[in-house]
C-alpha cells in the first residue's frame, strides 16, 4: 500500500492561488477558516515540492518530535545543577 498518490492536478491564477477541489477538502476534512501549513522539501536550486498540513496535525508532530529533545534537555539541566551543588 503505497501512503502517496497525486490526487489531482490543479492551476494558479494571476494572483498566485489556488482551488483544492472539493472532493480532496471533503477527503482531509478541510473546512472554511482552517489553517494550513504550507512545507516544501528543497533541492540546492529550488523548492522541488510542496505539501499542506492541517494545522492542527502539525502542532501534534511538532510535540511529538519536541518533547523527548526538550526532556532531555531538562534531565541534562537537572544534572548539571546537582554538580554545581
Amino acid at each position: 500500500m503505497s501512503c502517496c498518490k497525486v490526487e489531482s492536478i490543479i492551476g494558479v491564477d494571476d494572483r498566485g492561488q489556488i482551488l483544492l477541489p472539493k472532493d480532496i477538502r471533503d477527503k482531509a476534512g478541510i473546512k472554511p477558516g482552517d489553517k494550513l501549513a504550507v512545507v516544501t522539501w528543497e533541492s540546492p536550486e529550488k523548492a522541488c515540492c510542496i505539501s499542506l498540513i492541517k494545522a492542527e496535525y502539525l502542532v501534534g508532530t511538532v510535540k511529538g518530535i519536541l518533547s523527548p529533545i526538550m526532556e532531555e534537555t531538562d534531565t541534562n539541566d537537572s544534572r548539571r545543577s546537582k554538580r554545581r551543588s
